[in-house]
């Protein structure tokens, strides 16, 4: 069956499998966001060790998420992955290097004999949280406003500006993206916190905290969304494959696909949805509006970024060497045989969640982390 799918459809149907993993790893962000608010939420040493072991239960399903999005990338979209990884590779390293340290300081913060202190190590938690997401943010803005790469004949880049990639974050877009995220995580990140911590007090500051970095993200929120109405986007003929400037190409993207808006609007009404229950409701199940709306918003980005014949990687220095999920996917061969190892992702997923239940059976609490001892707590 999915073998007499024609090519485009296959490229269509992983765009939109990358696309949720990319969707999916946004959401779990929430932990790099818990990372950034320990230092404001916690009151005592205790507090901030039972926010760092509650987060410390899901990291690693971050860590994993991100690396499946980066495999399924490669596999389905190979040109794009050997030009911006290969030529953009700064901005790639420090994300990557913001990553590491987040596993390292998991591993040793309150390791015996652990020279460089716990305080050094929680420093390397909020770097993961707060510049990990804004490179993140940054990079994918380029989706939108384009890179500086050339390729030639034989699919060889060559980038056109000596930071590699982190020029991205001087741009107002990009860098709007970025704090987006950051705030955006940091609200996901109060909400599965007030969700899963057993500690009144601590849940109360978490649901403030949600309803404060709600509003600190509508700013950047706003330039984001009026950005995508208002820029000139790059356009791709559908007969030769050349690529243009288009004005209002984001807009009419929007327009055009009703199913692509209509996930935008849901999206960031359950996030406001989330956040209302937490702050006005008291309730504690926030996270599982947010959480869901938040996968939705970034779905209708990437949507908006790769269909309705539009470059998702254009390049600012040369319109035709900009990526299509045309122009820049695996053979059908590839994408076949991919397809058919994709229908074991729900078998996957239905794990993680059997997973992340079991773990969650009961909220964290003080007395829990006292149990574990040093060498078991974060």
């Amino acid at each position: 069956m999915i073998g007499s799918l024609e090519l485009t459809q296959l490229q269509q149907l992983w765009w939109i499998i990358c696309s949720l993993v990319g969707a999916l790893f946004i959401f779990m962000n929430f932990v790099q966001g818990g990372q950034t608010l320990m230092f404001t939420l916690a009151k005592t040493p205790e507090e901030k060790t039972l926010i760092i072991n509650s987060l410390g239960r899901k990291w690693e399903l971050t860590f994993t998420t991100l690396v499946l999005f980066g495999g399924a990338l490669f596999a389905a979209f190979p040109l794009f992955y050997a030009t911006s990884f290969g030529g953009a590779y700064w901005v790639w390293i420090a994300i990557l290097f913001t990553f590491i340290i987040q596993a390292v300081s998991y591993e040793f913060r309150r390791k015996p004999n652990n020279f460089l202190g716990a305080g050094t190590y929680e420093a390397f938690l909020f770097i993961n949280g707060s510049i990990g997401l804004l490179l993140i943010g940054a990079a994918v803005g380029t989706f939108f406003t384009g890179s500086n790469f050339l390729l030639n004949d034989y699919n060889f880049v060559k980038w056109q500006h000596p930071l590699r990639g982190l020029e991205a974050a001087f741009n107002l877009f990009n860098i709007s993206l970025g704090v987006f995220l950051i705030f955006n995580a940091r609200t996901l990140g109060a909400l599965y916190l007030a969700n899963n911590l057993n500690h009144d007090e601590l849940v109360g500051r978490c649901r403030r905290a949600a309803f404060v970095n709600l509003l600190c993200s509508l700013p950047f929120l706003l330039i984001i969304l009026g950005g995508l109405l208002t820029m000139d986007g790059y356009a791709v003929d559908a007969a030769t494959g050349a690529v243009s400037l288009e004005a209002g190409k984001y807009l009419d993207n929007l327009l055009g696909m009703p199913v692509v808006l209509l996930l935008l609007l849901a999206g960031l009404l359950l996030v406001v949805a989330g956040v209302y229950l937490a702050h006005y409701r008291k309730s504690t199940q926030g996270i599982w509006l947010s959480g869901p709306g938040t996968v939705l918003v970034v779905l209708a980005l990437l949507f908006i970024a790769g269909f309705n014949g539009t470059a998702f990687y254009p390049s600012k220095v040369d319109l035709q060497s900009s990526l299509t999920i045309y122009n820049a996917s695996s053979s059908h061969y590839t994408l076949t045989a991919m397809s058919y190892i994709a229908l074991a992702v729900p078998v996957v997923l239905a794990y993680i969640a059997y997973v992340w239940r079991s773990m969650d059976a009961g909220k964290l609490s003080l007395e829990d982390v006292a149990k574990d001892g040093e060498n078991e707590a974060y």
